[in-house]
């Protein structure tokens, strides 16, 4: 039985699906031992009357308070607990603490300090914008504005004297908060790893396709290299960023992905196009670009897909953009695209020299191509052709 070309699409993208599944399994089992949700009840010992606390996660609490009897009290309750506690009387320590040391929790004697308390918390929250702080405060004190309270990101107060099980239940408090806070990041965490095992395993996909379309297309084998490399070498000349150079870098490997929704009969015709078959062939931008759209990795690349093939003079294909509409990569692209489609062999022609891409792209200047990308490769043709050849030679077939 023979298939017909869209049998074998078909046939092709239920296989990649799949194989994705398949990987999906696979992750998730790999992940299964480390991914945990976190439990309804984070402390799975605990006990209120004697404020045990047994967590996975045990968070670092730093006290400053002037009264040392307090601290010591606190020492003893948080050591038989389990949890690392330091306590100073000074708020110079706790700046050099904060300098040198992670902690999770302050507990904070608003009265400690000798310069104004406000600003002591500033600092505080200029050393450490994550750490949790809880105030204790006396009666007598000016007690800190509900604004600043705010700004400061201050989680918690009471008063230092009024009732010590008052202060642990709101230690308590910041000590789950920070635990929920630590167990939220670890599975961000997890998932973010987890999300970039399936955004290789989609990008491998894609590559699949890739070597499936050179496979229909003997032309494709290596033009795609081709271009990528002439791509970023154009971009070089324009002092474009890091960044947009690795967007032409992959833009031109993956420019002609399309092709795989075209009829091998067309793909491999010998002769001239005739309308229809042409018409077929320009839908490979958008097919492309619908390929690519399945994953958020290839976003920045799919306007070099899917508009390499418009002129600078809206006669292109297939929005008939035109001048500054086109996105400036896919300008660059379609240079490089037509200087290999001109340089390189094919059944039905011979390879035409550099000389004569020069001609074409003189004539051609602001109607088919950008004016100013045009002029600039044209010197780069004239003035520096042995970077083009190296890249035809170390990509020829």
């Amino acid at each position: 039985m023979t298939l017909n070309n869209n049998q074998f699409i078909l046939i092709l993208l239920s296989i990649l699906f799949f194989i994705i599944i398949f990987l999906l399994l696979h992750i998730f089992r790999k992940k299964n031992s480390t991914l945990k949700l976190p439990s309804p009840k984070l402390y799975q010992n605990y006990s209120f009357n004697n404020y045990s606390f047994k967590t996975d996660f045990k968070p670092s609490i730093l006290a400053v308070i002037k009264e040392q009897g307090i601290l010591d009290s606190l020492a003893l309750f948080f050591e038989k607990s389990g949890y690392s506690f330091t306590g100073v009387t000074n708020e110079k320590d706790v700046i050099n603490k904060l300098k040198s040391e992670n902690y999770d929790i302050l507990l904070v004697d608003y009265s400690i300090t000798e310069i104004n308390s406000a600003l002591f918390l500033e600092q505080i929250r200029k050393l450490n914008a994550n750490l949790y702080i809880l105030l204790l405060t006396n009666p007598k004190d000016s007690i800190i504005s509900y604004q600043k309270i705010k700004d400061l990101d201050i989680q918690g107060y009471c008063e230092k004297w009024k009732d010590f099980n008052q202060l642990l239940l709101l230690i308590e408090s910041g000590i789950q908060s920070v635990v929920q806070k630590n167990e939220i990041k670890l599975i961000n965490n997890q998932l973010f790893d987890t999300y970039e095992q399936l955004e290789k395993s989609y990008i491998e996909s894609i590559k699949t396709l890739r070597y499936i379309v050179e496979a229909k297309d003997t032309y494709t084998r290596g033009h795609s290299d081709r271009v990528s490399a002439i791509s970023v070498l154009i971009g070089k000349e324009l002092n474009l960023s890091n960044e947009d150079l690795g967007k032409l870098e992959v833009g031109g490997l993956f420019h002609d992905i399309g092709k795989i929704g075209i009829p091998d009969t067309i793909l491999q015709k010998d002769g001239k196009l005739t309308e229809s078959e042409y018409t077929e062939i320009k839908k490979h931008p958008d097919i492309g670009a619908n390929i690519l759209s399945s994953s958020s990795i290839f976003k920045d690349i799919i306007p070099i897909v899917k508009y390499h093939h418009e002129r600078y003079d809206g006669k292109g294909y297939p929005e008939q953009l035109s001048g500054n509409k086109i996105p400036y990569l896919a300008r660059i692209t379609a240079i490089a695209d037509s200087f290999d489609a001109m340089t390189s062999k094919r059944t039905y022609k011979k390879s035409l020299s550099i000389e004569y891409a020069i001609s074409e792209f003189e004539r051609c200047k602001g109607t088919q191509f950008d004016p100013k990308i045009a002029e600039l490769f044209i010197s780069l043709l004239k003035n520096e052709p042995d970077k083009i050849k190296e890249i035809q030679q170390r990509h020829s077939v």
